[in-house]
């Protein structure tokens, strides 16, 4: 059996620290982008959640927006909502916010809890695959148990 890096290991136990009984899944191949990851499970790319991480222009703030992998973040519209306008993050700030590498940012495990939104169209399905610390990691979970768990508040995200 494989045995998990550290990053992997981290979501395992905040997976089971939160009741998940999520397991981590080690694909063959890399899931770095959202298309990868849905070729690599055999499923729609809607099923894919995204974990982008944005900046707050004024506030510095990290934010972390769980997207369906079929979506585009409407930058302007949710920063609206959110009351501050956003900005891109580079790979460090994501780093230094999440403590995961782009392509494998997981919406558990980070260094401290971030503000959290959830794409409600993800809701259409009944489980939905995220990133598990690493590009060839992903963990398979229903929408509303993701929610609860990361305090995500849902939003219209396109």
């Amino acid at each position: 059996m494989t045995r998990l890096s550290s990053s992997e290991q981290r979501v395992a136990e905040a997976l089971a620290a939160h009741g998940l009984g999520a397991s981590i899944v080690l694909l063959e191949t890399s899931g770095a982008t959202a298309q990868m990851a849905a070729d690599a499970l055999n499923i729609e790319v809607a099923r894919i959640v995204k974990s982008l991480v944005f900046r707050g222009a004024e506030s510095g703030q990290p934010y972390l927006l769980l997207v369906s992998g079929s979506n585009r973040v409407h930058e302007k519209r949710v920063g609206r909502l959110l009351g501050e306008k956003l900005e891109r993050a580079d790979a460090d700030f994501v780093r230094d916010a999440t403590g995961f590498a782009i392509g494998g940012v997981s919406p558990f495990g980070h260094p401290v809890a971030l503000a959290t939104v959830f794409d409600e169209t993800l809701f259409a399905h009944e489980t939905v695959w995220a990133a598990a610390g690493a590009p060839r990691a992903v963990f398979e979970i229903a929408p509303a148990e993701l929610v609860r768990c990361t305090s995500a508040q849902v939003l219209d995200v396109t």
